[in-house]
C-alpha cells in the first residue's frame, strides 16, 4: 500500500505592536474584515486561536496545513501586506508534516485532518528527545512507546496530533493536543511523566494554550 500524501503543519505565533491599540475602532474593524477575507480565499486549510493573557510572548496564532510550503508562504506574505500585517511581530514558528508512524499500526486519520471538529483549546509544543533514544534497539522504543499510548487512550478527550519536523525544524516532533477541557489535558500530561520514554525527553516547551477564536473577534480582542 502506498504511503498517504504529507501534509505540512505551520503553526505561527504573533504579538501585537502597541500602536495598534491607538488606530480609530472604524479603521481596526476594515481591517480585521480584510485579514478574514485574505484567510478565506487562501488556498490552504487553517484554524485561528487566541494566547492573550495566557502568556507574555504570543496573542495569537494561526495553524495552517498545506500539501506545500510555497502556499504557506503564500498566504503569510498576503496578511503582511494587509493593514493589521504592518503591526503584527512573530515570536514562534514551527513546521512540521505528517507522515507514518512507525510505532503504531497505520490508524485512521482523526483531529484535523480526519475530518474532526476544531475543539475549544489546542495545546502545542516543540518535543525533542535525547539522541539515546535513537540508539536503542527498535523493538525496545516500541515497547516503550506502546506504553506511552497506553496512558493516552485513558483520556479519549484528549486528540493528540503528532507531526514530524526532523530535517526541516529545529526540533524532532510537533505536538498539539486538541480538546475542551484543559484539567484533562493536565491529567494526561502528569500521567505521561511516569511513563518510561518521559526519560529521554530533552525538551517539550515552550508548551503553548490556544483558544479557539475566529479571526474578526479574535483582532477585536487585542484592543
Amino acid at each position: 500500500m502506498s504511503e498517504p500524501p504529507r501534509t505540512f503543519f505551520n503553526f505561527s505565533f504573533f504579538k501585537v505592536d502597541p500602536k495598534w491599540r491607538w488606530m480609530a475602532d472604524l479603521a481596526k474593524e476594515e481591517s480585521a474584515k480584510e485579514v478574514d477575507i485574505v484567510l478565506k480565499n487562501s488556498q490552504i486549510m487553517y484554524r485561528t486561536y487566541s494566547t492573550l493573557g495566557l502568556r507574555d510572548d504570543a496573542e495569537f496564532m494561526l495553524w495552517f496545513a498545506s500539501e506545500s510550503v510555497e502556499k504557506i508562504q503564500d498566504i503569510t506574505s498576503k496578511l503582511y501586506l494587509t493593514v493589521f500585517g504592518k503591526y503584527i511581530i512573530p515570536t514562534h514558528v514551527y513546521l512540521s508534516n505528517t507522515r507514518p508512524s512507525i510505532y503504531a499500526n497505520n490508524p485512521p486519520l482523526r483531529g484535523w485532518l480526519g475530518g474532526e471538529a476544531q475543539k475549544k483549546y489546542v495545546i502545542v509544543y516543540p518535543f525533542i528527545k535525547i539522541r539515546e533514544w535513537y540508539l536503542l534497539p527498535a523493538e525496545k522504543r516500541k515497547e516503550m512507546m506502546v506504553e506511552h499510548i497506553q496512558v493516552g487512550h485513558k483520556y479519549p478527550e484528549v486528540q493528540l496530533n503528532t507531526t514530524y519536523s526532523f530535517g526541516i525544524h529545529d526540533e524532532d516532533f510537533m505536538l498539539a493536543f486538541e480538546t475542551d477541557t484543559l484539567d484533562k489535558f493536565q491529567d494526561l500530561i502528569m500521567d505521561l511523566r511516569e511513563t518510561r520514554v518521559s526519560g529521554y525527553v530533552a525538551v517539550d516547551t515552550p508548551m503553548l494554550v490556544c483558544v479557539k477564536k475566529d479571526i474578526v473577534p479574535l483582532i477585536r480582542s487585542l484592543g
